[in-house]
């Protein structure tokens, strides 16, 4: 803390002209002002955040800024030029330990006067004149960090219950395609190795060839582009009275099956070619079974990709693994919520507009992810099921802008500017605690140093969070 200099004894009449003293009696004032003296202390830091709590302040003119650590950075709270306003040690006046930290840093704007006093006296005058009113103030205090830390718990409870269930659907989707195609396969598997001899038994062809074969087929069927429903159906039909007019014996149940693996009629007329038409049937079907196996093969691919990419977004979203302060991107952020959320994204179109040229920022992941995700699950909850929910990243005077906005009804103009109020919320009673815009612009403003807004018109509501770009190193 910087050394304070007294300049002059204070007086009764000049505490009487504050604000906070004007309904003292005039004992009470007496005493007070014997306690106390005014210092005038030059621009520059006051004390620091955490340095013992040793004295009261009253400003008596000048300006000052009250600012908070956060991360990096210092973030201000407050800015004022007002005569009276008080800050410094406080916790000493219901109940906390004399010398307890200074929650707060006090600058001097410019050259300040203030009526100093040393906290412990400071709070043995209160505790004297007004024992009713600490012990009030214990209570409240008391009673509103357990609530906020209850309903704050509650609330991430709430939200890791609701990514609990989005994800274990998600999970259950691709994990089922994975046991259904790997069942599938096994019978595949089976019925070619059984079968094969009887079917190849009629082509007379050089060692080598029936695989070589086989190779090509599944080569022409990855190489081949993906039809839509009538040019699946056309192709089907086609393949179906070509195998026809060959009296290929069932080649109604071959011709789905070469036809969803993108072979045609040409590439049928080849094989013909080359194990001629005696022994046609057998090799198709043969070659069927190999493109179907190696379709499993993809479907089980992909589910386990899936999988995967679920796992791996869990991750990026907890953070459980990485330091809580660090240069993060926020397009990972972003995209490792949505996936977490998309289980709830039914009748929605997601839009992602981002700007990938956009810098790492100094940030505290999981705790963005919160607000990612209140935000998100605010603008899914308006639209009831129908709409298109966009997320935007773009540089914005110097600062780093996501914008998430919903086609929803809109926040009526008299519940916008409170919709960042503890518990104010407009959802239905039993359906909303309304803390998770109140949390995501603590971790915005406060751990961040950030700024979050909002701005809406029915069909058009925009959450905008503006977060520090790092500095230079």
């Amino acid at each position: 803390m910087t050394a304070l200099a007294p300049v002059r004894p204070a007086t009764t009449a000049e505490l009487r002209t504050l604000f906070l003293f004007e309904e003292l009696e005039a004992d009470r004032i007496d005493q007070l002002a014997a306690v106390g003296t005014i210092c005038r202390i030059e621009a520059g830091p006051v004390y620091a955040e955490g340095e013992p709590g040793t004295h009261c302040f009253v400003l008596l003119s000048g300006e000052i800024a009250v600012t908070r650590r956060s991360g990096r950075q210092d973030v201000e709270l407050n800015r004022t030029t007002r005569r009276g306003v008080y800050v410094g040690a406080l916790n000493g006046f219901y109940g906390g330990p004399d010398g307890d930290p200074y929650l707060t840093s006090l600058l001097a704007v410019e050259p300040c006067e203030f009526f100093v006093v040393e906290a412990p006296a400071m709070a043995a005058l209160v505790r004297s004149w007004f024992p009713m009113a600490v012990h009030l103030i214990q209570g409240v205090v008391s009673g509103m960090r357990s609530t906020n830390d209850l309903l704050g718990q509650r609330e991430r409870l709430a939200a890791l219950g609701s990514l609990a269930a989005g994800l274990t659907h998600e999970l259950n989707n691709p994990a089922a395609a994975a046991v259904a195609a790997v069942a599938a396969l096994r019978d595949r598997l089976a019925t070619t190795r059984r079968e094969a001899p009887e079917l190849l038994a009629g082509w007379s062809a050089a060692p080598g060839a029936a695989e070589e074969l086989r190779r090509v087929a599944v080569a022409t069927a990855a190489a081949s582009p993906a039809r839509g429903p009538l040019d699946a159906a056309d192709a089907e039909d086609e393949l179906a009275d070509w195998l026809s007019a060959r009296a290929v014996p069932d080649g109604w149940e071959l011709a789905p099956v070469l036809a969803a693996a993108g072979l045609d009629v040409g590439w049928a007329t080849g094989i013909e070619r080359q194990v001629g038409g005696d022994a046609l049937g057998g090799v198709l079907r043969w070659l069927a079974h190999a493109v179907d196996e190696q379709a499993l093969l993809n479907e089980i691919e992909d589910a386990v990709r899936r999988i995967s990419e679920l796992v791996t977004a869990a991750k990026q979203y907890s953070q459980l693994d990485r330091a809580p302060d660090q240069l993060a991107d926020v397009h990972e952020l972003l995209d490792a919520t949505l996936t977490m959320l998309r289980a709830t994204f039914d009748g929605i179109e997601v839009v992602t507009d981002y700007d990938r040229g956009l810098p790492r920022i100094p940030a505290y992941p999981a705790e963005l992810n919160q607000v990612w995700t209140a935000i998100v699950e605010n603008a899914v909850d308006a639209m009831r099921g129908s709409g298109r929910l966009t997320v935007r990243t773009r540089l914005d005077r110097g600062r780093l802008l996501v914008a998430i906005g919903d086609t929803g009804p809109g926040i009526a103009p008299v519940d916008l500017p409170r919709i960042f109020e503890p518990f104010f919320t407009t959802k239905p009673v039993g359906e909303g605690t309304g803390l998770g815009l109140d949390l995501a612009r603590r971790i915005v403003v406060t751990r961040h140093g950030g700024d979050l807004r909002a701005r809406s018109v029915p069909g058009q509501t925009w959450l905008e969070v503006r977060l520090p770009l790092p500095g230079p190193v």
